[in-house]
């Protein structure tokens, strides 16, 4: 039997990742009373199984590059090897300073957290460890957890998903990625720099075939540079354990040996047995239903994050968590334009873009210009031995709706397109922007200079 908790709390969050937390920062600090749930630690998978520790993998991963490659910069250095204890013993202090900080920061804003597993009871309270919170309103925020495909089974040990991946203290000699998504491409990154032999497969016909096709191709050649092989519009068939590790079978009869293989396909929202649909809440698949503010079909009823189907970034929980906050608050609050969330994939080279792809605005109607900047042209890209480009994308007489990039580092230039594709930039306006030289960023100045008819370090 469950006590009540007393009177009830302005907002209860079942959930602390993204989400969640951030709808827990800025309400409290908009004065309201908050509990906040989580059966692990505050932070979610982006803290803890995503995010930050996969860029610290992806981080150790570049310096083995920097290393290797260090000659052609007039250094001379000698790679001896991958210290993977030492790695993950870097990996978890990244962590683990993060982890404090956010603790910290949720303490001083005297938000209640529950260690617990939290299940919805009512349009208004949540039950967790025999105790009853109630509250004027509920944001669900639960987050997701690597898929699987029917009848591919998770072994964790030589089938393994990506919480696996990041817990691992040795090097496969071999590994087949299924999926070619952000998670795929950035653990076959990781992979190739610490000396793997890695090969991709990917029922679509491009790797991150969610991008631009130009940036998709682009990163296939850099990616064939590099020695990860590509099995494209290939369809996984079945997988055998072998004496050696697994053997992949390709629809057609192809088959791939390896010690590992990484199922990378892709996440799906937690939301079963928690007492969603016990309770009313309209779902579909597993992802619970929302209108534009992030609200369910239950007024009392928020859910943000992974949870629904919106992108499963972490920066886009963070704005969905804000904007509930700032909803229940009482505020003005503006549905997000999905369109505009920045999206990066952290390979080596990198894969940015905001906006649309050329695919997506002719649907929609778009009269497209184009215009491409080749980094080549590019003094820093030069200094840092990278390849890649920028292309923009503009309505024809109108504003910027696109920009996609592929390069080292071009993760950090996506702010900006974020600005001027949110803002409806013309090509023209942004071309009278000075960029400072030498640097990456000058890649979208000139690429906007040839967008309106002024290319300057390249060709119209």
């Amino acid at each position: 039997m469950t006590e009540p908790s007393g009177s009830p709390v302005d907002l209860v969050v079942l959930g602390g990742g993204s989400g969640g937390y951030a709808a827990a920062l800025r309400a409290a600090e908009l004065g309201m009373t908050v509990v906040m749930i989580e059966k692990d630690k505050v932070g979610g998978t982006c803290l803890h199984r995503g995010c930050i520790p996969t860029k610290a993998l992806l981080h150790s991963a570049e310096t083995v590059e920097v290393i290797k490659e260090s000659a052609q910069f007039g250094v001379n250095g000698t790679f001896e090897s991958v210290d993977m204890g030492g790695v993950n013993k870097y990996k978890d202090k990244v962590v683990e300073g993060l982890f404090k900080g956010l603790t910290g920061l949720v303490k001083s804003r005297k938000i209640e957290v529950v260690q617990g597993h939290g299940r919805l009871v009512s349009p208004t309270a949540v039950e967790v460890e025999g105790r009853t919170i109630e509250a004027r309103h509920v944001l669900l925020a639960t987050g997701s957890v690597p898929r699987s495909i029917p009848g591919l089974e998770i072994d964790h040990a030589r089938v393994i998903n990506s919480d696996d991946a990041l817990g691992m203290d040795t090097i496969p000699g071999s590994v087949v990625i299924l999926g070619a998504g952000a998670i795929g491409c950035e653990f076959a990154s990781v992979w190739r720099s610490f000396g793997a032999e890695v090969t991709i497969v990917e029922a679509l016909p491009h790797l991150v075939p969610a991008e631009e096709e130009s940036s998709s191709k682009l990163l296939e050649r850099a990616f064939r540079k590099r020695g990860i092989k590509q099995e494209l519009g290939a369809r996984f068939e079945k997988v055998e354990h072998t004496d050696e590790g697994v053997r992949v079978h390709l629809e057609g009869g192809k088959t791939i040996d390896a010690d590992l293989l990484l199922v990378a396909i892709g996440r799906g929202p937690v939301s079963k047995d928690l007492g969603y649909e016990q309770v009313g809440v309209e779902m579909q698949r597993g992802f619970v239903m929302v209108d534009a503010y992030c609200q369910t079909n239950i007024p009392t009823i928020s859910a943000v994050g992974d949870l629904i189907p919106t992108l499963q970034l972490a920066h886009v929980g963070f704005g969905e968590g804000i904007l509930v906050a700032e909803r229940l608050a009482g505020l003005a609050v503006t549905p997000i334009d999905y369109d505009g969330v920045p999206r990066v994939t952290y390979s080596s080279p990198e894969v940015a873009s905001v906006g649309l792809t050329r695919k997506a605005a002719e649907e929609r109607g778009y009269e497209v210009v184009e215009a491409t900047y080749d980094l080549a042209g590019n003094g820093k890209a030069r200094i840092l031995g990278t390849a890649g480009a920028v292309k923009v994308l503009a309505s024809k007489d109108g504003p910027v709706i696109g920009v996609h990039m592929v390069g080292e580092r071009v993760g950090e230039l996506i702010a900006e397109a974020q600005l001027i594709t949110n803002w409806e930039a013309l090509p023209g306006e942004v071309a009278q922007l000075i960029h400072p030289h030498p640097t990456m960023s000058e890649a979208v100045g000139e690429a906007h200079l040839a967008l309106a008819g002024k290319p300057l370090h390249s060709h119209a």
